[in-house]
């Protein structure tokens, strides 16, 4: 640990193609997300409707959000001094709260949330000020960033003293704010742009975060059953869709958006690997509940309706957002991975439409498969025949 007084350093730039791993201090901090994440999922099974999932994604996105811009930061700007340690302790102190008001964050939650997301923009605004004095090159992107996240932030405040519905409209006013106040400082970001070892590797330990989740969900599942057969193979489906999500995911996972843009000048390839990941976290959440509802449901009786489309809906969204990420450029072959990702969507929305009186085993056993074929087909192209001859690259 060095000085109190030491300043943040710009982590990229001369060092930007050296390998660089999270610190001990970043993995601390994402603990508080396993919890939020627990709680948003725990939101989603006590309302499995469309009303329900439209508010699991209403609170997920400042939830991801809070997570973005803290890596972010700590992408381009990092020390280990006490001052920056206790800023971060600030942060999980209102991603905590954050997760707290999350159950009823729509009702009588919903001031303490707004509080609470408003505090975490406030010390992350500091940490920009903070790496704007110290780091004149960066200066002109630090105050566009901090400019923009207190705008939003002065809306969430507003919105925890005032009633719903209107408080609900500052909430969305106030993230498209944050959403698009990167886009108003592209000329900056092409000059610091993130590193391209350090920010995969913390994209891919929140999407691990989530697909914890749905393991969990399995066992929770399985553990209100009795030990059936069909109970049993149900369970196993679960693990398979799981593991092929996590393996067509992080077999691909890389940086070459960043490479490109550093390469070509193109912005637009680093900011939608980025934001394509928000669908995906989404995706693999909901999946992990429609797992678990799938599991608990009668394995004899048909699956109702808004468990099919729960489950098959939220796999068909992470292949539609892996179709995006390979097609930006994750790897060679990536036109190819991505068009198979889309098959593989419009499949499991196929199931959801066709598969009504379908048995809760078969539903979750033809998306466990349509998971596998994904697996298959990356094995395939990862053949080193294939490789000389494929004309796809």
């Amino acid at each position: 640990m060095t000085n109190f007084l030491q300043p943040p350093r710009l982590r990229i730039g001369e060092d930007s193609e050296e390998e660089r791993h999270a610190t001990w201090l970043e993995l601390f901090y994402d603990l508080v997300f396993v919890v939020a994440v627990s709680q948003l999922a725990h939101n989603l099974k006590e309302d499995v409707s469309t009303a329900g999932y439209l508010g699991f994604v209403f609170l997920f996105i400042p939830v991801w959000w809070s997570w973005i811009g803290t890596t972010m930061y700590a992408n381009r700007f990092d020390s280990d001094d006490i001052g920056r340690r206790l800023l971060v302790a600030l942060q999980m102190l209102t991603a905590a709260a954050l997760a707290i008001n999350i159950h009823h964050g729509l009702g009588e939650s919903a001031p303490g949330f707004a509080l609470a997301y408003a505090f975490g923009r406030a010390v992350l605004i500091v940490e920009y000020i903070r790496a704007g004095i110290h780091i004149p090159a960066a200066r002109p992107l630090t105050t566009r960033y901090a400019t923009g996240f207190a705008i939003a932030a002065v809306f969430w405040l507003i919105s925890a003293f005032i009633p719903a519905p209107w408080r609900f409209v500052l909430w969305g006013v106030g993230i498209i704010i944050d959403l698009i106040t990167p886009f108003t400082a592209t000329k900056f970001q092409l000059k610091l742009l993130p590193h391209a070892s350090h920010l995969p590797e913390r994209f891919g330990l929140f999407t691990m975060i989530v697909l914890g989740e749905a393991i969990i969900a399995v066992v929770d599942g399985v553990s209100e059953q009795k030990w059936e057969v069909l109970s049993v193979i149900a369970a196993i489906f679960g693990l398979v869709i799981a593991f092929s999500v996590w393996w067509v995911y992080f077999d691909n996972l890389g940086g070459t958006p960043i490479q490109t843009a550093r390469a070509e000048g193109k912005i637009w390839t680093v900011a939608t690997w980025l934001y394509t990941h928000l669908p995906l976290v989404i995706g693999i959440a909901g999946a992990g509940v429609g797992v678990e509802e799938v599991l608990i449901s009668e394995q004899a009786i048909a699956l109702s309706n808004p468990m099919r489309w729960l489950l098959c809906g939220s796999i068909a969204l992470c292949y539609l957002a892996l179709a995006i990420l390979h097609r930006v450029g994750v790897i060679r072959y990536c036109k190819i991975r991505s068009k198979f990702r889309g098959v593989g969507a419009i499949v499991v929305i196929a199931i959801a439409i066709f598969g009504k009186g379908l048995l809760p085993v078969t539903v979750i056993g033809l998306v466990a498969v349509a998971c596998v074929v994904q697996v298959a087909q990356d094995l395939y192209q990862s053949r080193p025949t294939t490789r000389l001859v494929d004309p796809g690259i």
